[in-house]
C-alpha cells in the first residue's frame, strides 16, 4: 500500500488536531490568543490613502516618494480595539512613523490619539498623543542613547505595546521604553482604532508586517 503524500497526511492530521491544514486561515488565533490584523496580500480590514498604502511581497508598504502629503496621513483599521496586547513589526527608512492605538479617525485619514512613536532619530520609543490641534503631546519621554541601543537603524524591530485599562506599556525589540499609567480623571481614550503613520515632510518609507493582536478583558 502506497504511503499518502505529504501534503494530505499533513492536513489529516490538522484536522484531526482543530488546526488549520496551511496559511489560508489567516485570522485564526495562534496558540497563544494572537489575532493577525493583516492578510499579508490585501489592505482588507484597513483604510487609508492607497496612493500612500500598498501591499508589497507579505508587507504593508507607506511611502511618500510619490506623492507629497500636507498633514500626517493614517492607514487605520476598520476596526476598535480596548484592551490588548499588539504585536508590530516595523523597518524604517527614513523619517517619522507611529502606531497609533486607542486612536479616533477623523476627515481625510487623519488619526488622534495615542502613538507608540516610530523615529530614525531622537523620538523612537516615547508614548505621544497625537492631535490635529493643540494636544498632548509627549505623555511619556526616553533617553534616546538608551533606546538607540535596542533599536535595528537598518533592519527589523518589533513592538510589543500593552494597553490595559488606564495601563499603557511599549517594548521595543525586548526594551520597555515606556510605562505609562493615565491619571487625568477627563480622559476617555479607553477605545478606538489602530493606525499606521505616515509623517508630514521629506519623502519617506515604511514598512510593517506581523501585525497581530490579543484582546484583553
Amino acid at each position: 500500500m502506497s504511503r499518502w503524500p505529504r501534503w494530505l497526511a499533513f492536513a489529516s492530521l490538522c484536522l484531526v488536531a482543530g488546526l488549520p491544514a496551511s496559511g489560508g486561515a489567516a485570522q485564526a488565533a495562534d496558540a497563544k490568543g494572537f489575532v493577525p490584523l493583516f492578510d499579508g496580500k490585501t489592505l482588507d480590514g484597513w483604510q487609508g490613502d492607497t496612493e500612500l498604502w500598498s501591499v508589497e511581497d507579505g508587507m504593508i508598504v507607506g511611502t511618500t516618494d510619490n506623492k507629497r502629503i500636507g498633514h500626517n496621513s493614517f492607514l487605520s483599521t476598520d476596526k476598535t480595539y480596548k484592551n490588548f496586547v499588539l504585536k508590530v513589526k516595523f523597518k524604517l527608512r527614513n523619517g517619522n512613523s507611529g502606531i497609533q492605538f486607542r486612536s479616533k479617525r477623523k476627515a481625510d485619514h487623519v488619526v488622534e490619539g495615542f502613538q507608540a512613536d516610530i523615529a530614525d532619530k531622537r523620538y523612537m520609543g516615547i508614548l505621544y498623543y497625537e492631535s490635529s490641534g493643540p494636544g498632548r503631546g509627549i505623555l511619556h519621554d526616553v533617553d534616546p542613547e538608551k533606546v538607540a541601543q535596542h533599536f535595528n537603524r537598518d533592519g527589523w524591530n518589533e513592538y510589543v505595546i500593552t494597553a490595559d485599562g488606564p495601563h499603557i506599556t511599549q517594548v521595543l525589540n525586548g526594551y520597555k521604553t515606556v510605562d505609562y499609567r493615565e491619571t487625568s480623571p477627563l480622559r476617555n481614550d479607553r477605545e478606538g482604532v489602530i493606525a499606521l503613520q505616515l509623517h508630514v515632510g521629506p519623502p519617506m518609507r515604511i514598512w510593517f508586517k506581523d501585525i497581530a493582536i490579543k484582546e484583553l478583558p
